[in-house]
């Protein structure tokens, strides 16, 4: 888990990134207490935007498929802002990212269908049509080949199954091939944990649709989600 302050006038980060470890078990309330411990480090006072990996409707998780399954039903809106003292907006991490890359980065002024995929754990999907948010499209659990995409793409499954990225990309594009044909998108932003090593696979990646790294790489779910608070609370 991770904050920033983030300067809302330029997309920057306004401090420096403070990381602390996610609790095993990820339970709610294990980790709004991390949430908590992050306010209290950046000494922040104002509304709060928590990005969160799974479906959020309303401040409510509907899922949480790379968490706790207690997690599925809760009010986290009410959750964390007990915890933290603090006004509290959830908003789908990939959504989140999307947000920030849709303002400031990559997909900036892009009209059309703009997908923003973030490859980490799992694969976080973020859908805008003429800059305006489809929330909640969870797209890494599209079934592909008999299986959730994710548990064959994500970055996480080349670490835990030690393979290169020569024999990585290949899954990544047979998942992009099947987005294509789903969404007919004018742009794919890749972003997420895999965005920073850009260089060693994305120029292997070759379908229709023009296919850009983020622009504002791992700190674009932070951005986003301090946009959203920032709307949530005016």
């Amino acid at each position: 888990m991770k904050a920033a302050v983030v300067d809302l006038d330029t997309g920057a980060l306004a401090s420096d990134r403070i990381r602390i470890p996610t609790p095993k078990p990820a339970t709610p309330r294990a980790m709004a207490a991390v949430a908590a411990e992050l306010v209290r480090l950046h000494g922040w006072s104002a509304p709060l935007g928590v990005g969160f990996p799974g479906i959020v409707h309303h401040g409510v998780v509907h899922s949480a498929a790379n968490l706790d399954r207690s997690w599925t039903g809760v009010d986290a809106d009410r959750l964390f802002s007990d915890a933290c003292g603090l006004d509290v907006a959830m908003v789908n991490d990939a959504d989140a990212a999307g947000l920030a890359e849709v303002r400031w980065g990559a997909a900036r002024e892009v009209a059309g269908v703009v997908l923003v995929l973030t490859f980490g754990t799992g694969i976080g999907s973020g859908l805008f049509v003429d800059g305006i948010l489809v929330p909640n499209t969870e797209l890494g659990h599209l079934e592909l080949d008999g299986r959730d995409a994710e548990s064959h793409a994500a970055a996480s499954v080349r670490e835990r199954e030690g393979i290169g990225w020569a024999e990585w990309t290949p899954r990544v594009q047979r998942y992009l091939r099947h987005l294509e044909m789903l969404f007919s998108p004018d742009l794919i932003v890749i972003g997420g944990g895999a965005s920073k090593l850009a260089d060693q696979w994305l120029s292997k990646i070759s379908i229709d649709t023009p296919v850009v790294a983020a622009a504002m790489a791992n700190n674009a779910g932070i951005v986003g989600a301090a946009l959203v608070a920032r709307h949530a609370h005016l």
